[in-house]
Formats: structure tokens, C-alpha cells, sequence
């Protein structure tokens, strides 16, 4: 009988409202059109994801930073550049007649030596600035990692507030459907003044709930659109997604192999782990001797000997290695082997702690939501229509009615609640296993 009744309110309600709609569509004001031209179409989570990508200004300074790594490698690459020296001497004078020439008997000499870098110096050096760059491109990874966490965060945010939102909508519709009812009663002398004002009192809360829930979704649009680096005014920005939760999760066994598997901060450890082993290489490879070798043009009119004026050297310059100067970094690169496996173990631990943690916080939102959707919304749904049946018919008191409108209202918010922990615990596990495996 109660849903009957339910029915035929709805259909009053869209007999009433049909010609309105059906005029505005055959008659659209100038602001209703403006309106419609300028909103946007609400952006999908993937498309979020591209625009973030885009145009987070974060993002885009991390692939600067890997274009400076790659620039390293061409300066760690360079050959030294040969050297070209030039030299002149001996002015003399005249022995006829006394006169000083400046030119006569000046001896010219032009000479080239170059550096040769034994022992694969340049390899090793491009390879260290190689790693470098896997390094930073492994951070940039990380990065991004951590603001996609933020950004679906915001995501989440956004979602939960328009639900809570359009909840709030819904119990004030409802709850100002019953004022009605209640007036008519009131009009009739089948209630006192005293229940129908502690009735319109009630409805404050409602319009209380409807303000902070719009509060808190432009709060949660401004979030995602700074991390959008977007200037879209907020009433023009709207998301659409999947506010709901998936009963389903695999062994946590599976979750860790992905996350070693997928973690840029743990391979950055392990290539940290690589590039100080080259290091060492390097520093063992500098301590080498590295000869320079010459070659000489000498001119030389002084003389007596015609046929001695010109002559051609070659030369070779050894540094002594009596003090091995390079013994210091030796030391210092093979310690620093120990060092970054040290953190790379570290490293390892903290991503089974993150998602053990992630995990363990999933489940436990799953355990709490499973009740709600199985039995508390249809509980509470029920005992608000019986309740509010009752009322309207004499068989329940004011203050079962008021209970009972909270209690659904309670309910309903909580299972909302719940619904964005668990989205974002499951973020939190896609961040602990390095991508997206919860949607």
C-alpha cells in the first residue's frame, strides 16, 4: 500500500513538471543556452590522467631533469683535445755591420701533443652517466607515481562529494515531501503546532547537510584542477566515474611480486646498486698512468749548417706513479657499494611493508562495506518507509519518525563513507604495487 501511494506522488510530480521541461526545450532562454555552450563534458578518469600527464608543470620539469642527465652523457663521453703550442727565439745581430735585425737567426718552433686515457676511461665514464640517466628516469617514475596518487586521491574526493551530495539532495526532497504531507495534517487537526515546528526545525540539518556536501565538492574540484594546472572556473569542471567497490581482491603473494617487479623507486635502488660498481671501476681505472704524446717542428737558422736548420722530434711524457693519489676513491666507491646495496635491501622492505599495510587496510574496508550492501541500506531503507507510513497514519510517534529519518540518513552517509575509504585504500595499494591494479 505504501508503494502504491510512493507511485502516484511520482507521477503527479512528473505530470506537473512535464510541460515546464517541454517549454524550456521548445523555448530556451538566452542564459539556459549560454550556460549549455560553455560547460564541459565531465572528464573520465583516464582522461584525467592524460590531461594530468600533459600539463602538470611537476611532471614536465622531472623530464627536463632527464634531458640534463642525458646531456651528461655527451660531456662524459669527450676526448681531451690536443694541444698545439707555438715558440720563437733567438733575435740577433748583424755581424757585417753591427745593425740588430729582429728577424735574423730567429728560430722557430711548432708543437702537438695529445692525452691518451688508458684503461676504458671514457667507457666507464659514459656508462656511470648512462646509469645516471636510468636513475633519474627511475625517480621521474617514482614520481609520477606518487602525484598520480594525489591526483586520484582528488579524484576519489571529487566522486565522493558529488554522491554525498546528491544524497543530501535526496533526503531533503524526501524529508520536505513528508513536511508537506505533515502541513496537510496539521491543516486537518490530525497533528498539533508543536509536532509540525519541531518538523520544519528538523529541516535545518537537511539544508545544513546540502551546503557543507556543495562546500566540500568545489573544495575537492579546486584540489584536482590545481593538480591539473587547469584555470577552469569550478561550476564548468565535473568528473564522472565508478563510486562503488569491487568484492575482490588476490593473494597478497601476487600483490608483492607485482610490486617488485613494477616499483620505479626500488629499481632506481638496484640501478643506484649498478652505477656505484661502475664508480669503482672508474676510480680504479683513474689511478691508470695516462701518457701524452708529442711531436715537434723546429726551425733554426743559427747554424752553421745549412742543412741543419729544420728538424722533427717525437716525445712521450710518463707521470710517475710513486703516490697513488686516486687511493682515496678507491676506497671510498667500493664502500659505497655496501652502502647503496644497503639501501636498495631497504628499499625492498619498505615495499612489502607498503603493501602489506595497503592490503590489510582493503580487506578491512571490504569487511565493513560487505554488511552494508547485503543487509544495513535495506534495513534502514525499510524502517524509514514503514516508519514514515506509520507516522502519516497515526500508528507511530514524532520522535520514531525523527529517528528513523536520521537513522537512514546515518546509514546511507556511512556506507558513502565507506565506499571512499575503500577507493581510497585501493589507491593506496596501486601505490605500494607501483600501477593501477584496483580501478
Amino acid at each position: 500500500m505504501l508503494r502504491s501511494f510512493c507511485r502516484s506522488c511520482l507521477i503527479v510530480c512528473v505530470v506537473v513538471a512535464a510541460p515546464l521541461s517541454v517549454f524550456a526545450q521548445q523555448n530556451p532562454t538566452p542564459a539556459t543556452t549560454s550556460a549549455a555552450a560553455s560547460a564541459q563534458s565531465p572528464y573520465t578518469w583516464q582522461q584525467i590522467v592524460d590531461k594530468f600527464q600533459a600539463t602538470n608543470p611537476t611532471l614536465s620539469a622531472g623530464q627536463i631533469g632527464i634531458g640534463e642527465s642525458r646531456a651528461q652523457e655527451i660531456t662524459a663521453h669527450l676526448r681531451p683535445n690536443p694541444e698545439l703550442g707555438l715558440a720563437t727565439d733567438g733575435t740577433q745581430i748583424a755581424p757585417d755591420n753591427g745593425v740588430w735585425q729582429p728577424l735574423l737567426g730567429t728560430q722557430y718552433q711548432a708543437s702537438f701533443s695529445y692525452l691518451h686515457e688508458r684503461d676504458h676511461k671514457r667507457e666507464l665514464r659514459l656508462e656511470s652517466a648512462k646509469q645516471a640517466t636510468d636513475i633519474t628516469i627511475s625517480a621521474q617514475a617514482d614520481l609520477e607515481r606518487n602525484l598520480l596518487f594525489d591526483l586520484r586521491i582528488a579524484f576519489v574526493q571529487t566522486l565522493q562529494a558529488k554522491a554525498v551530495l546528491q544524497l543530501t539532495k535526496d533526503n531533503l526532497d524526501y524529508y520536505n515531501h513528508e513536511l508537506s504531507i505533515s502541513r496537510d495534517r496539521y491543516k486537518a487537526g490530525d497533528i498539533a503546532q508543536v509536532d509540525l515546528d519541531r518538523l520544519e526545525l528538523g529541516r535545518v540539518q537537511y539544508e545544513s547537510d546540502l551546503e557543507a556536501a556543495e562546500v566540500n565538492l568545489r573544495t575537492a574540484k579546486i584540489q584536482l584542477l590545481q593538480l591539473l594546472n587547469d584555470r577552469t572556473p569550478v561550476d564548468q569542471f565535473d568528473v564522472t566515474g565508478r563510486f562503488d567497490y569491487t568484492d575482490a581482491l588476490l593473494p597478497l603473494d601476487q600483490y608483492r611480486q607485482m610490486a617488485l617487479d613494477a616499483r620505479p623507486d626500488l629499481r632506481a635502488a638496484y640501478q643506484a646498486v649498478e652505477k656505484a660498481k661502475t664508480d669503482h671501476k672508474l676510480a680504479v681505472s683513474n689511478g691508470s698512468t695516462d701518457p701524452t704524446f708529442g711531436a715537434s717542428y723546429t726551425y733554426n737558422p743559427s747554424f752553421n749548417n745549412p742543412n741543419d736548420n729544420q728538424a722533427l722530434g717525437l716525445g712521450v711524457n710518463i707521470p710517475l706513479r710513486i703516490f697513488d693519489r686516486n687511493q682515496g676513491e678507491k676506497q671510498r666507491t667500493l664502500l659505497d657499494i655496501d652502502h647503496q646495496q644497503k639501501l636498495a635491501d631497504a628499499a625492498q622492505a619498505q615495499v612489502f611493508s607498503d603493501v602489506d599495510s595497503a592490503y590489510v587496510t582493503l580487506d578491512s574496508q571490504l569487511k565493513l562495506l560487505r554488511p552494508y550492501k547485503a543487509t544495513y541500506l535495506n534495513q534502514a531503507l525499510r524502517v524509514r518507509e514503514t516508519i514514515s507510513f506509520s507516522y502519516q497514519h497515526g500508528g507511530a510517534s514524532l520522535l520514531d519518525f525523527l529517528d528513523a529519518q536520521q537513522e537512514y540518513r546515518g546509514v546511507q552517509l556511512g556506507y558513502l563513507n565507506l565506499v571512499g575509504a575503500y577507493l581510497t585504500a585501493a589507491s593506496q595499494l596501486n601505490l605500494a604495487v607501483g600501477h593501477e591494479v584496483i580501478q
